[in-house]
């Protein structure tokens, strides 16, 4: 694969998913899209490029997308976020939402369903103090294939040592061979949803609690203005943003403002300039 191939590949896929990747990372895009040359009978990455460039397949942009996109996830990850949901979102919300007993919680870039599935547990766990209230869990991505997975929602041994409690794996999970089923009942909780973020999202909203972790980490600084303006669209008004421990939009936009006590979480600013209504890279 040549510099203007790899170039290629790099428009392409910042154009498609906001992926952007450095110069420096070539050897990733070898290594990761050496399956889909496999995949479609494609003598070489030169090749691909080429197919991309001229036969317009969507599923073999679909295969080059996913191929590249990072899936790491795991129950409960870094621990802090679902303890905010816990101790902090969900009793403003049974407060707040007193009179319509409905909450709605949106989790992007949700991957293999780890992130939701922990939310509808402490939900599950809270239903007793939620008699009668409605709850929208609704879980999008940009791969089908994982996708697919998080509908199963079927999971490995190691899998389901990352970060869950043994006492929810007993409550919640089903041992089958060698993998472990979440229960029928949580995983009708989640409206899993395939959805890329640079397309329009607004009419997925609105949302009580938007969780949005560790993917504005691979776009450029536009792109993670744009995209944190539109998901400020989708907010009520005393909705609440909960990014990576990595990221911020401190410096990117002033659609939300951080909440001075808790880390990682955000609300919408009540002084900003209406945010522009638009979506990137749709086709």
């Amino acid at each position: 694969m040549t510099e203007a191939e790899f170039e290629a590949l790099r428009v392409f896929l910042k154009a498609r998913s906001g992926l952007a990747l450095s110069p420096d990372k070539r050897y990733l895009v070898e290594s990761r899209l050496s399956s889909v040359c496999t995949r479609f009978k494609i003598e070489s990455l030169s090749h691909l490029v080429r197919e991309i460039r001229t036969s317009r397949s969507i599923a073999l942009e679909k295969a080059t997308i996913e191929a590249m996109t990072t899936n790491e996830t795991f129950f409960f990850r870094d621990k802090t976020p679902f303890d905010l949901f816990q101790d902090v979102l969900l009793p403003k919300y049974l407060k707040e939402r007193a009179s319509s007993r409905r909450l709605r919680v949106w989790c992007a870039a949700a991957s293999s369903g780890q992130e939701p599935y922990s939310l509808a547990m402490l939900l599950k766990e809270a239903s007793a103090r939620m008699p009668g209230w409605h709850i929208d869990i609704v879980a999008s991505d940009i791969s089908t294939e994982v996708l697919e997975k998080a509908k199963a929602g079927l999971y490995n041994q190691f899998e389901v040592q990352r970060g869950l409690p043994i006492r929810l794996l007993v409550k919640y999970f089903t041992q089958t061979g060698d993998q472990w089923q979440i229960s029928s009942e949580i995983r009708s909780m989640v409206d899993f949803r395939y959805l890329n973020l640079l397309d329009d999202f607004s009419r997925l909203g609105p949302f009580d609690i938007v969780y949005c972790r560790n993917v504005l980490i691979y776009f450029d600084a536009p792109l993670k203005a744009n995209v944190l303006r539109r998901i400020a669209t989708t907010m009520a008004a005393d909705g609440s943003l909960l990014l990576g421990a990595s990221e911020t939009v401190l410096g990117v936009t002033d659609a939300l403002t951080l909440d001075p006590a808790h880390r990682g979480l955000y609300s919408k600013n009540p002084t900003a300039n209406a945010p522009k209504m638009f979506a990137v890279g749709a086709r």
